[in-house]
């Protein structure tokens, strides 16, 4: 063992650049194997009903077609398309069990080729009749018939702390305003794919997922066979942001083609078919009320949220998680509704509720801030959470305030005046914005296994998955540095079902669980070799386990400050947004560069959220009306100015040994508020109704 300089933190060049770069890291649709053929999903036209019949018989015909599976001829399973576990594993799926229709563009059928354009061109012959049902399909109609959700990801429903009654009372200056947001869609470079492929009763999947081990225990149970005789492969990910942290329909539908046709199926779901079977991010409708001192002290907050779901499964979007632990508040009353439409049930979209939840309060914040002609930074720094306000638990590490006074120096905040419509150059109104950016610090339970090869290699092994985040890259850190050994000495082993267990990539909380697991398994190989052990390979496998809040009796979250100039055209409405400065309390940053690479991503998506991303739902057939990349409007390169993004010196060591906090999705979180208070500073128009479209400031 050689005594080295500290790996972690270091901002070492991604491992597996190389094999990107070169065009040898494949992906779950590059996998060949003897015999492949091709499958294509047909969908729904309708939003609600039944299929009435499938004519089959011209597709059937079609040179090189193998199969057209549909409800007449897929095999009953155990669950029936139920979920076979909750989420972020399992859904309620469409694996042809019966003739419902639940929304427009819902797979009715599988068409299996010897050639992808076979299989596309026969995909089209499918012809299918439905008796079709009313639908609902608008959002404003939903809402008369909201719920509230049985039960939330990591809290209930409804959430009270002190006496809302009697803090609104005190309050002597309010704001009562209701923000919006749109149905958004994950575009990742690499839509969903699945290779499927059986030798006898064993099954092997090739699929581009954020949960190898989600991935083979629901399908494994889906369809009735043990998890030992299902293996899944996941070695590159070409971007996933919660779309692929679920087993969707087109994971299980691939294996039973596999299985009927008796060879190896490949399922690449087109880009058109993102809309709909795999998720998205559902509406969001929140009023937030507000009421303060005229000295900034804020008595009280309501926070009502009204999110879209399935008419068969219940997801919510729990935008109300930042209003709760954001800022010194005595007393709060948080709610979240449920309002069913027919579509596609939605899903974890890129810091899920924390991104919606931060555009809806931090727009309050600067409201309130005006209305009390206070500073808008010194308004959130006199309602500091010195503790999380719900719970009362102390923080683990929190340095917001820091965040706060760094990001504003490096800005010019100081310069900024602050009536709106006050600052131009030229044709172009000048505004600054900020808003605070958060998100939870989660960890779960994960295995690893470390061995010492006889070349006196260490190999370390993990069934994570890189979803394009630098999990490859901060894995062999890690080790390396515990084992006390050069990087190059050090192989990290991902992406395979059949290494020791990993959770979900989702939650920002893979770096922290999979980083400990890691850490740990490398410690306990370094002391028995230390010991003397002789043996050749070596091996030793842990289990992480991490203390939950209330076990620890600590708030575990990240704080950020995010700062952001926009240009608006004076006639034209056009919003241009120069730069972006951010500082975050993160913990301690495990590789500076992939680090802050992913925060700026992070601020790239939150700039997209603010002024780009809608998914239209047209309210006639119940189909998204812009789906592709044509219409679904993202930032190019052109769209993104100056991204000067920091953290601030801070080792989390009370959250675990590491000193590391997630930070996959805290950079969303605050953009696309900051971005809104600047545009209301430049025009003196604010828009609470995201995306913020040049239609809604002429």
């Amino acid at each position: 063992m050689n005594d080295m300089t500290p790996l972690v933190g270091r901002g070492i060049d991604r491992v597996d650049g190389p094999l990107k770069v070169t065009g040898h890291a494949k992906y779950a649709a590059e996998f060949a194997l003897e015999g492949l053929c091709h499958a294509v999903m047909v969908r729904t036209t309708v939003p609600a009903g039944r299929v009435a019949a499938i004519d089959a018989a011209d597709a059937k015909a079609m040179p090189g077609v193998l199969l057209v599976m549909t409800h007449e001829n897929t095999p009953q399973l155990p669950q029936k398309g139920e979920a076979a576990f909750g989420p972020p594993a399992g859904r309620k799926l469409t694996l042809f069990q019966d003739t419902e229709v639940r929304y427009n563009g819902e797979p009715v059928a599988l068409v299996i080729a010897e050639t992808f354009e076979q299989a596309q061109e026969a995909a089209q012959r499918v012809r299918v009749k439905y008796e079709a049902k009313d639908a609902v399909l608008d959002f404003e109609r939903a809402k008369a018939h909201a719920y509230k959700p049985e039960k939330m990801t990591h809290s209930p429903p409804d959430t009270c702390w002190g006496d809302i009654e009697r803090g609104l009372a005190e309050g002597e200056v309010k704001v009562d305003h209701v923000y919006t947001t749109p149905m958004e869609t994950h575009n990742p470079m690499e839509p969903h794919a699945t290779l499927a492929h059986w030798e006898g009763p064993h099954l092997t999947l090739y699929d581009s997922t954020q949960y190898v081990a989600g991935v083979r225990e629901t399908t494994a149970k889906t369809l009735g066979i043990p998890v030992e005789q299902v293996e899944v492969h996941s070695p590159f990910v070409g971007g996933g942001f919660g779309c692929k942290g679920s087993t969707w329909s087109h994971v299980v539908l691939a294996a039973l083609a596999a299985r009927q046709v008796k060879r190896p199926v490949k399922l690449v779901v087109e880009r058109r078919q993102m809309f709909g079977p795999v998720g998205g991010r559902p509406c969001t409708e929140q009023r937030v009320l507000l009421a303060a001192k005229r000295d900034g002290t804020i008595t009280g907050v309501r926070h009502d949220v009204i999110s879209h779901t399935s008419v068969f499964e219940d997801y919510t979007e729990s935008s109300t998680q930042p209003t709760k632990s954001l800022y010194g508040i005595a007393n709060g009353h948080l709610t979240q509704r449920l309002a069913q439409l027919n579509v596609g049930t939605p899903t974890f979209m890129r810091a899920p509720g924390e991104s919606t939840g931060t555009f809806a309060l931090e727009c309050a914040m600067d409201e309130l801030a005006e209305a009390l002609a206070i500073d808008p930074v010194e308004l959130r720094v006199k309602n500091h959470a010195d503790a999380d306000p719900s719970k009362g638990f102390p923080w683990s590490s929190k340095k917001l305030k820091e965040c706060y006074a760094e990001a504003a120096r490096r800005f010019g905040w100081d310069k900024r005046s602050p009536a709106p419509r006050s600052m131009r150059d030229g044709r172009w109104l000048v505004g600054h914005g900020m808003a605070t950016a958060t998100y939870p610090a989660h960890m779960d339970k994960c295995k690893a296994v470390a061995m010492l090869e006889a070349d006196g290699t260490y190999v370390v092994r993990c069934s994570t998955q890189d979803i394009g985040t630098g999990t490859y890259t901060i894995g062999a850190q890690v080790a390396a540095e515990a084992l006390g050994v050069a990087l190059g000495q050090v192989r990290f082993e991902l992406g395979d079902s059949r290494f020791p267990r990993a959770p979900v990539s989702g939650g920002s909380m893979t770096a922290a669980s999979v980083g400990m697991a890691v850490r740990n398994a490398c410690l306990a190989l370094k002391e028995k070799v230390l010991a003397g052990a002789k043996e050749r390979p070596l091996s030793v496998e842990v289990e992480y386990g991490p203390k939950g809040e209330d076990e620890a009796k600590l708030a575990m979250r990240s704080f950020g400050a995010v700062f952001t100039e926009v240009r608006v055209d004076r006639d034209l409405g056009i919003v241009r947004v120069p730069r972006v400065v951010a500082t975050y309390s993160v913990g301690r940053l495990l590789n500076a560069k992939t680090g802050i690479n992913q925060l700026q991503g992070g601020i790239v998506w939150g700039i997209s959220m603010a002024l780009m991303e809608e998914s239209f739902l047209d309210k006639r057939s119940g189909r998204i009306a812009n789906a592709d990349l044509a219409e679904y409007h993202v930032p190019v390169n052109a769209d993104i100015g100056v991204l000067d993004v920091t953290v601030v010196d801070e080792n989390d060591v009370a959250f675990n040994a590491l000193g590391a906090r997630g930070i996959g999705e805290i950079g969303i979180t605050g953009v696309a508020a900051s971005v809104a208070n600047a545009v209301y500073h430049a025009t003196g128009r604010r828009v609470r109704d995201l995306p913020i479209t040049l239609d809604k400031l002429l």
